[in-house]
């Protein structure tokens, strides 16, 4: 396959959803790099999994190198990247959480359960699910979780809030991944100064409206702003609306809130914020 193109060199931090957007044939490319990839054949496993991982992650989760997986690509679409060869020849090993000795949950503390495998098999977005489970979590609680890839993307998110993890493959397509809080006196200063901060009232582009719940995502790395919205709409009172303050336009939020049904408003007039309104329809 040469799918010949003068589009810029795909990058580790490109979404997958976005490379196969380019070409769907591009699959092959993954599949013949990792079995593991075989679910991206899987049209619902790709609308999940594609819009939230990036190429790097996915390398991870298949146990490859990145800059293999990048070349590969770009090879596929005609682009030469020199930048991309370099960094395959200096990639290091790919780690797994499970192998590092330093790594065990705690074996006496009660486990909060969610398996998440039906779900991702179903083409179901299980982040809300997840991340309503980590805002309930317990300090002495471990939550296990059951997917069917090593969830990369969860483990920078969680870890801002202050949980580590071990992960276990207990087959391609099975994985336990438990997340925990260490015992460290400094932790709840640490966690607390990553939360997303609270609306400043005083800020005069915040409204007065008692029917609105704000949610300040600025400064966070995605795929975070994206489950942590989701998580917040999960529990949003009815008749009230969410008001999300970004940076951006969230590109990839938009067509979730659509498919779940939710109607937006998006405000660009300021050019330090983007306001976001979602409300469910009556």
């Amino acid at each position: 396959m040469n799918i010949h193109t003068t589009s810029a060199p795909v990058a580790p931090t490109d979404r997958v959803s976005d490379v196969l957007a380019r070409d769907e044939s591009l699959v092959d490319v993954f599949v013949r790099l990792s079995p593991h990839f075989a679910k991206l054949r899987n049209r619902a496993m790709r609308r999940v999994m594609g819009r939230l991982v990036t190429i790097e992650q996915a390398a991870r989760i298949a146990g490859i190198p990145a800059g293999l997986l990048v070349r590969n690509l770009n090879d596929a679409l005609g682009i030469t990247d020199l930048a991309t060869e370099a960094s395959e020849s200096c990639a290091a090993p790919v780690a797994r959480a499970s192998g590092d000795a330093a790594l065990v949950h705690p074996p006496n503390a009660p486990v909060v359960e969610v398996d998440v495998r039906e779900d991702l098999r179903a083409g179901r977005e299980p982040f809300s699910k997840i991340m309503a489970a980590v805002s309930a979590l317990g300090e002495s609680e471990v939550l296990h979780l059951r997917a069917i890839f090593e969830p990369a993307p969860l483990f920078t998110v969680l870890a801002k809030r202050g949980l580590v993890h071990e992960a276990h493959a207990h087959a391609p397509d099975d994985w336990s991944v438990w997340f925990w809080r260490p015992i460290v006196e400094s932790a709840p200063e640490a966690q607390a100064t990553d939360e997303p901060s609270a609306v400043d009232p005083a800020d005069p582009a915040d409204p007065a409206d008692p029917n609105a719940v704000w949610l300040d995502v600025r400064g966070l790395e995605p795929p975070e702003p994206m489950l942590r919205t989701l998580a917040a709409l999960e529990t949003l009172p009815p008749g009230k609306e969410l008001v999300q303050l970004n940076v951006r336009v969230p590109q990839f939020l938009l067509p979730i809130l659509a498919e779940r049904g939710y109607a937006c408003d998006v405000d660009e007039s300021r050019a330090d914020r983007v306001l976001v309104r979602i409300w469910r329809p009556r």
